[in-house]
């Protein structure tokens, strides 16, 4: 399910397209979340507020407040060049401004938000801006270009000297309006070779024949036929449903309400003007599944569908007790019952989405992230054997910066001889500066660190062979006035963006009015909203056949 996130794209966070800046290159904004972040106070020089939600700042009752925030930003890329760059804090509504704040750079990168205290502070710098906001201000903006000028770990201060007048920002762990250092970077565009233009032959004129002069053949290399079928109606899936060219169509609709699934997806499917070739569902535990609704969805001849089942099979109990054996009579009783109601059509299985949320890496708790993968290895190895031969086994993670860049998130993984596809669930704030705002290239490849190159990356580079599912994906506006063309502008970045992730081939979209953090998901939220997802689904290359 979507969760609060970081980060622009090609023109938003890990990477924000703006406009093209001259024929040979494109200007994008690269956004980065604050890898920490906390305050200092000098009358309780022992405490440490790292897991605070707001930054506190300035003067109070003789209790000087200072913030640090650091940000870490990734390698740019091959001739990418960083044009300018500014930190923006989000005010917390609870307070108002001081007349003046000041951000000032920090040399000492190697604090941490879990230690520092007012003792163990590091030293400030010099002033790199001074901002004098409105009280009201909904952020503050501070233009650190001098500071920032490409891959680094950047650490700032934030003061103010304005008596008696504390101002609170938002931190990393707020839910929304996290601080987020934007980058601006030029990529260069490689240009398309001219096509020559065909010219009508002229009539040769007969001239005296002269002698051949002899020369040596010239050699041809064969070109490679191309894979992806000039018409889109070619596309069709193998018996994995990956599809030979185009990308799988597919929504989750009604999350969170009381309407069923099925009749809130058809509802998704008139208004987007494509039918979900992908019908994804959730369940958990002893719940049998698919339903003979959900099986009903498949079986429509004029909306051809597959499904794809979320199922927590560890539900009541521990990854670490599935992995043992303690389930197998919920898994067998699974087998048979997709044996007898379900037996030929393939399908996605993904087991227990989004692991990330339930990992508790402590040794012994059964639920650490080995325990995990060892819970799906033996599910999917358990179906198998008890004859299971439809499923299409897909590991769906959670793409949040938090736990991307934790020592335990690679050992989630269950194995490529138990994956068939690897996919994510992963969600953009079409707010403007906003936490999570950016394009569908910061959506599938954001990062803060270094260390995690963003998730389309590490899929593509350690798992190659696999196809990715986008298994869930949505768009919310934080904005307290919705702007109807926030989300259209979200929108207008996917295909194009699209068209440069291949190995992408299943796109679903997780259609709520009010998710866990009240977010509003819906694509038709606003008439320019759904204007823009209507383009996405018209295009053809979702006209992909099962």
């Amino acid at each position: 399910m979507p969760i609060a996130a970081l980060a622009l794209g090609a023109g938003f966070g890990t990477t924000i397209h703006s406009g093209v800046a001259a024929a040979a290159e494109t200007t994008d904004v690269v956004r980065s979340g604050a890898a920490e972040d906390t305050y200092s106070s000098s009358t309780r020089p022992t405490y440490n507020f790292g897991a605070a939600p707001t930054l506190a700042v300035g003067r109070n009752a003789g209790d000087t407040l200072t913030g640090y925030v650091k940000f870490t930003v990734g390698p740019l890329g091959t001739g990418v060049t960083a044009k300018g760059a500014k930190v923006t804090l989000t005010r917390d509504a609870a307070k108002t401004l001081p007349a003046s704040v000041t951000l000032s750079r920090v040399a000492d990168t190697a604090w941490t938000e879990k230690s520092l205290t007012g003792k163990t502070a590091p030293k400030l710098g010099a002033a790199v801006a001074t901002v004098k906001p409105a009280a009201t201000a909904n952020a503050v903006t501070f233009d650190v270009s001098s500071v920032v000028k490409g891959a680094g770990t950047y650490t700032f201060a934030v003061t103010s000297t304005v008596a008696n007048a504390q101002a609170r920002f938002r931190s990393a762990e707020a839910t929304t309006g996290q601080p987020a250092l934007d980058v601006s970077v030029a990529r260069p565009v490689a240009t398309k070779p001219t096509t020559p233009v065909a010219t009508k032959p002229t009539t040769p004129v007969a001239t005296k024949p002269t002698t051949p002069v002899a020369t040596k053949p010239v050699t041809t290399t064969p070109t490679t036929p191309a894979t992806t079928p000039a018409n889109p109606a070619d596309c069709k899936v193998d018996v994995k449903l990956v599809p030979t060219c185009g990308v799988l169509w597919g929504a989750a609709a009604g999350g969170f309400s009381d309407v069923p699934r099925d009749e809130a997806l058809k509802t998704f499917e008139a208004k987007s003007g494509r039918t979900s070739t992908i019908y994804h569902t959730y369940h958990k535990g002893d719940e049998v599944w698919p339903t003979k609704d959900e099986i009903a969805m498949t079986n429509d001849p004029a909306h051809p569908r597959t499904l794809m089942l979320n199922w927590k099979v560890g539900y009541g109990t521990t990854w670490a007790k599935v992995a043992s054996g303690a389930q197998d009579a919920r898994i067998d009783k699974a087998a048979a019952y997709l044996k007898a109601n379900f037996p030929t059509k393939p399908f996605f299985l993904v087991l227990h989405h989004e692991p990330e949320n339930d990992v508790n890496p402590a040794a012994g708790s059964g639920q650490t992230a080995k325990d995990f993968a060892a819970m799906f290895r033996h599910t999917a190895l358990r179906l198998k054997a008890d004859g299971v031969t439809n499923a299409v086994f897909t590991v769906a993670y959670m793409n949040y910066e938090k736990w991307n860049n934790t020592a335990w998130w690679g050992d989630l993984y269950p194995g490529d001889d138990v994956v068939d596809w690897v996919g994510v669930d992963t969600y953009n704030n079409a707010e403007k500066g906003a936490f999570h705002y950016g394009d569908f290239n910061y959506l599938m490849n954001r990062t803060n660190d270094p260390k995690f190159p963003g998730f389309y990356t590490w899929a593509t580079t350690k798992h190659p062979s696999k196809p990715i599912m986008v298994a869930e994906w949505g768009v919310y506006d934080s904005s307290k006035t919705v702007q109807g063309k926030n989300k259209a502008d979200v929108y207008s970045t996917v295909l194009p963006q699209l068209a440069k992730m291949p190995q992408i081939k299943g796109l679903v979209y997780f259609e709520t009015a009010k998710d866990q953090s009240g977010h509003d998901i819906r694509m038709d939220d606003t008439p320019e909203a759904l204007a823009g997802f209507k383009k996405i689904a018209a295009d053809p290359r979702f006209n992909v056949k099962l």
